[in-house]
């Protein structure tokens, strides 16, 4: 699977050892960003962005973005149309986002989250299937609102 992958200053650490940890497990990563030196400050909206963009446009077959809590990040990401992204914490988070709101985006909390459940939460979110069914409506109300239509019955 292609991977574009994306953290500010609080989740470059986590970001490498994800790269390499999907690298290993046969995945294409493209590292978009940050890349802090001297414990320099890495702004996450563009990142978001970027990294959002080369899912929609198909460079990417999923996201990943990394942040200090993940909230700030999950907003951003949501704000570009076709997007889902999810701010998992746990494995079950993680199967819900994919399973029932087929989430593109994968959104972790690097002050949260150990390397290993990091990566058992990325495993998770890359292997479950969407289920579809009464979830793919719920995703097309999802899409007319963000089309700005306000009724949805």
């Amino acid at each position: 699977m292609r991977i574009a992958i994306a953290a500010d200053h609080n989740g470059i650490a986590l970001k490498a050892r994800l790269t390499g940890w999907l690298t290993r497990n046969g995945h294409t990563v493209d590292d978009r960003g940050g890349h802090a030196v001297d414990g320099a400050v890495v702004d996450y909206p563009p990142l978001c962005a970027d990294v959002c963009l080369q899912v929609v446009r198909g460079a990417a077959d999923r996201g990943i973005v990394l942040g200090g809590s993940g909230l700030g990040e999950t907003i951003a990401c949501n704000k570009i149309r076709g997007v889902r992204a999810g701010l998992c914490h746990d494995v079950w988070s993680a199967g819900i986002s994919r399973g029932n709101n087929d989430a593109n985006v994968l959104v972790l909390a690097a002050k949260v989250l150990t390397p290993e459940a990091a990566e058992e939460i990325a495993a998770a979110w890359l292997d479950t299937a969407f289920k579809g069914g009464a979830h793919q409506r719920r995703l097309d109300q999802i899409a007319r609102l963000e089309r700005g239509e306000a009724h949805l019955g």
